[in-house]
Parts: structure tokens; C-alpha cells; sequence
């Protein structure tokens, strides 16, 4: 068996460290727009597919693309149509799925919410000397 590392030695508790960290900032950030981290997420990537992308995408693709699981997408987006941010419509050509849109009060929550975050972020990140170097792990690690 192999030695036991010290708890600053092991990287899985220090990546669970940052994470909770960076989310405390993250949650700080959105509480004055009225979004939860996962409403956030759900609603900018809406935003960035309908928008960006030009897609009118289904529920699961949305799914997909935020990597979340797709119940608690289903109740997220349920959510954020009953607030007026997106609109759940049943696909045209599967009567099982919803195609998902963003509102136009949606689009600009969405936009003013990414600018936040990425603000909270930058900050969050500026102690990282080689940022070309954090994001190349990242990206690693996000596969």
C-alpha cells in the first residue's frame, strides 16, 4: 500500500477545496440577479446555443452541452420558465421533447449574469501566475 499523503499533498482535496472556493464566489456573484450557480449555467448556455450558436436546442441536448444531469435540468428549466428567462416548447418533431428558448428578458439576464462571472472569475484566478497553464489542466481534467 502505498504512503499516506497529508492532506495538502492530495490533489483530489485540494481540487474539492478550490471548487467549493470558486462556487462560495460564484453563488455570491449571482445572488443579486436571482440566479442559483445551475440557473446560471442552464441560462447562459440557452443563451450561448440560441444565440450564439443559432440552435433552438431539446432539453437534453441542453443537458449535454452544461454537462448537468438531465432530470434536475428538466426541474432547473421549469424553473427559470416560470420566471419568465426561457420558454419550454414541445419539439415538432418528437412529441417527447422540449425545445428550449431563451426570452428576451432572458438573453439580457443571461448577458449581464456571463459579464458577472466573468469578472468573479477573473478575480477568483488572478493568484494563478501562469494562466495559459491552469487552463491547459483544466481543460485536461474536464474531459
Amino acid at each position: 500500500m502505498g504512503e499516506t499523503l497529508r492532506p495538502d499533498e492530495s490533489p483530489g482535496l485540494l481540487l474539492w477545496r478550490a471548487t467549493l472556493n470558486w462556487q462560495r464566489h460564484v453563488t455570491a456573484a449571482l445572488k443579486p440577479l436571482g440566479l442559483t450557480h445551475v440557473q446560471f449555467v442552464l441560462l447562459a448556455s440557452t443563451w450561448w446555443l440560441t444565440r450564439v450558436a443559432g440552435e433552438i436546442p431539446s432539453q437534453r441536448r441542453l443537458a449535454e452541452h452544461a454537462n448537468t444531469d438531465p432530470m434536475m435540468t428538466s426541474q432547473v428549466l421549469r424553473t427559470l420558465a416560470e420566471k419568465g428567462l426561457v420558454v419550454r416548447e414541445p419539439d415538432p418533431e418528437d412529441s417527447r421533447a422540449l425545445r428550449i428558448d431563451v426570452t428576451e428578458p432572458g438573453a439580457a439576464l443571461a448577458h449581464r449574469a456571463i459579464t458577472v462571472v466573468e469578472h468573479t472569475d477573473q478575480a477568483f484566478f488572478e493568484a494563478v501566475d501562469d494562466h495559459q497553464a491552469l487552463m491547459s489542466v483544466l481543460r485536461t481534467l474536464g474531459r
